[in-house]
């Protein structure tokens, strides 16, 4: 399969878009407002699907004035593709749809008076509210590590500086030098992001010829997402170069020393030139400051919906929400946003709801042309959001297949762009 056109993409995607693009006849005045907080996979799509309706008054609220993607940052990492390339901004959501864009940080939400406050003490009105932050990072879940720490030993798992910081250290490598990895605990954006951040690694060493250069993966889960996948093609492209360590070999994590570039498990002390350390997650600091959250850190929804069970008027979408089974990856968010932004229009307008239908797919580089697969469909099924049908790569395919497989993502990659920031 050749780069995905738009019809297949949103053939693809399949979460009721083509139902979002019809305009509705709705009052002429006093259009209904929407605030969408967040301008990622899932901010910027909603904020896109619902400013296609004439009749309704969007502004989308971003910290900043672009928006660098997480996925698709492991491939520039490994050198498959530049910043520049996974780095979007607004300008076609504010010139050719007429979305209202505001630069800054949304802090706070006034429910009763449907209000968001930002850091310059300014606020937006709103009738629907639609919450999009992300993650934020929870330092402490790791030993030793601190927000401090993460300008010494990046996490990378906010896109953007961090990035660009992982970037630098890993292309000062010399030959024998290491990097460390400690992964996040679960539930965390983007399950197979952390194996497919070692490949490019080990890619980018291989590529220089730092054959005497190893990574080590310090674990504190006994599985993860394509295990199989991954580590066979560790095996192919840099036998060797990669060790994996669950909790039941290393024993937990007992302190990570950024300065001097140490992870102390039980079992030993592990160095390295590059620590590469992920802390566990939960939601952007807005969805708490406004009382969406629940004890997991994240927001519960309606699996129907994507409204939040805290407050008919507000939605919750992407990495903040508890999704049920789907996981925390830009395809997920980008397919909630859909839904969202129909159940949106049904309120405010009266256009037609139609059931929810959600999807994801997570694709992974592991080497040259290697590329590998995991997705599924999913329905809200008894109050919760279950996959009705899956699939996944398997071990041994040919590597016609892979490259084709690698060749999707990329069509994906430029259509969810398109689809997100127009």
């Amino acid at each position: 399969m050749g780069k995905l056109n738009r019809r297949q993409f949103n053939a693809l995607l399949g979460a009721g878009a083509a139902a979002l693009t019809m305009p509705s006849g709705i009052r002429a005045q006093s259009k209904p407002k929407v605030v969408v907080v967040g301008g990622g996979a899932g901010g910027a799509t909603a904020a896109r699907y619902l400013a296609m309706d004439e009749g309704i008054d969007v502004t989308l609220i971003s910290a900043s004035d672009s928006y660098t993607t997480c996925f698709f940052s492991n491939l520039y990492l490994g050198g498959f593709r530049s910043f520049e390339s996974i780095t979007h901004d607004y300008g076609k959501l504010a010139s050719d749809y007429s979305v209202n864009v505001k630069i800054g940080y949304a802090e706070g939400v006034d429910m009763a008076a449907r209000t968001v406050s930002l850091k310059d003490g300014s606020s937006v009105p709103y009738d629907r509210l639609v919450v999009a932050p992300g993650i934020d990072l929870k330092y402490d879940s790791v030993p030793g590590y601190s927000a401090a720490d993460a300008e010494i030993a990046p996490h990378a798992w906010q896109a953007g500086p961090q990035t660009s910081l992982l970037k630098t250290k890993l292309d000062a490598l010399e030959n024998g030098q290491n990097i460390v990895m400690v992964p996040p605990t679960n539930p965390y954006r983007c399950p197979p992001g952390p194996y497919e951040r070692v490949s490019m690694m080990a890619h980018m060493l291989k590529s220089r010829g730092l054959n005497d250069s190893k990574i080590v993966i310090l674990d504190p889960k006994p599985k993860f997402s394509k295990q199989a996948l991954f580590q066979e093609g560790w095996t192919k492209h840099y036998d060797g170069m990669i060790e994996w360590y669950g909790p039941d070999v290393h024993g937990g994590i007992v302190n990570v020393d950024a300065k001097s570039g140490t992870v102390e498990t039980d079992l030993d002390n592990f160095e390295g030139t590059v620590l590469n350390i992920v802390p566990a997650q939960k939601a952007g600091a807005i969805a708490s400051a406004a009382g969406l959250t629940n004890d997991t850190g994240f927001c519960p929804v309606d699996a129907t919906s994507m409204r939040s069970t805290v407050d008919n008027n507000v939605f919750v979408i992407g990495d903040a929400s508890i999704a049920g089974a789907m996981p925390k990856s830009g395809f997920s968010a980008n397919s909630q946003a859909k839904v969202a932004a129909m159940s949106i229009r049904g309120d405010l307008t009266g256009a037609e709801v139609t059931p929810a239908n959600y999807s994801n797919t997570c694709w992974s580089l592991i080497g040259t042309d290697d590329g590998v697969k995991v997705g599924a469909f999913y329905e809200a099924v008894d109050g919760k959001i279950e996959a009705t049908s899956k699939f996944i790569s398997a071990t041994g395919e040919d590597a016609e297949l892979r490259k084709n497989t690698y060749l999707e993502s990329e069509g994906w990659y430029a259509g969810i762009s398109a689809d997100m920031f127009g």
